[in-house]
């Protein structure tokens, strides 16, 4: 049996965050603890007024940080430091369990000792858009695969790509890899993956664990979102570098034509090109974005913390 803790980083939590928590609760394979890292306590403190929040989840333990503290790998990194547990499970607090096997079907690969991390299928929430639920399904497909180096040749950036939007990993190769790199304005998942694949392990995507999260971007989210990739992206060559990026983007616009056309949405394509322009045009100028005076760079950014 695997002993298992969750760590979740949490800003001005919503109700999704008790659905995660009650799901969690619920798992099959009894998670351990469940390790909050909350950004700035006033918002935890007012959400939770009056809920009987403690004794509600009493496997619950919540510790505050500033906002100016928060780093997508350091305080993923701290969450970590606060587990002794063989094996963490990384959540993001707007993603709720499917089910009650969540959990036990993401444990399912760790009996292979060269396995360090295993990832969840994001699946569209009620309110998705069209578009979205179709980024969803091309993303996080219904076949399970392992992934190693040896892929990076016939997938590109799909070899390591891994979102720990809820995934799993084996303390002992995290540790030995340094975990997380600190001061990430992105992608810190990613980065993680791919010095995984490079060191020999092993990447498991399973289709069978289950977590509803999406978002409803709009043109200009998604160009601020792809702003940030495209600057995590120059920052890290090592990592990106010599692997196809901006082909899978084309790929994915290429089929969604096809299923908007079957499904009688062929209005959306318009959406879909707008869309798909504003990340190819975020990704592009977050690429060159040491070409920008400062002011664009934080006008451009969706994490404007990070230029702090």
């Amino acid at each position: 049996m695997f002993e298992v803790d969750v760590i979740v980083p949490v800003y001005k939590p919503t109700e999704k965050l008790l659905a995660l928590l009650d799901g969690l609760m619920q798992q099959t394979l009894t998670v351990q603890r469940i390790i909050l890292i909350n950004t700035e306590k006033q918002y935890f403190d007012k959400f939770i007024q009056g809920r009987d929040f403690q004794n509600r989840y009493k496997k619950v333990s919540v510790y505050h940080i500033k906002k100016e503290e928060f780093d997508h790998g350091g305080t993923r990194n701290y969450g970590a430091s606060l587990s002794k547990a063989p094996y963490f499970v990384m959540m993001t607090d707007d993603a709720v369990p499917k089910d009650a096997q969540m959990v036990e079907h993401l444990m399912s690969h760790f009996e292979n000792p060269r396995l360090g991390m295993a990832y969840a299928r994001q699946l569209p929430d009620s309110a998705c858009s069209v578009l979205e639920r179709y980024a969803r399904s091309f993303n996080y497909p219904q076949t399970s695969r392992i992934k190693s180096a040896e892929n990076l040749k016939d997938m590109g950036i799909k070899a390591f790509f891994a979102s720990n939007v809820c995934a799993a990993y084996r303390r002992d190769i995290f540790e030995e890899l340094g975990g997380f790199t600190d001061h990430t304005i992105f992608n810190e998942d990613m980065i993680y993956a791919r010095g995984l694949i490079d060191a020999g392990y092993l990447i498991a995507y399973e289709a069978n664990a289950r977590v509803e999260h999406s978002h409803n971007y709009s043109g200009l989210e998604q160009f601020h979102r792809y702003f940030d990739l495209g600057v995590s992206h120059a920052q890290y060559p090592q990592i990106f570098s010599g692997v196809a990026t901006e082909s899978e983007g084309a790929r994915m616009v290429k089929t969604a034509c096809p299923y908007l056309l079957r499904t009688g949405k062929p209005w959306l394509i318009i959406k879909l090109f707008w869309q798909s322009g504003c990340k190819y045009i975020g990704y592009f100028m977050g690429k060159r974005y040491k070409r920008l005076p400062i002011n664009l760079v934080k006008a451009f950014s969706m994490h404007k913390e990070y230029w702090k």
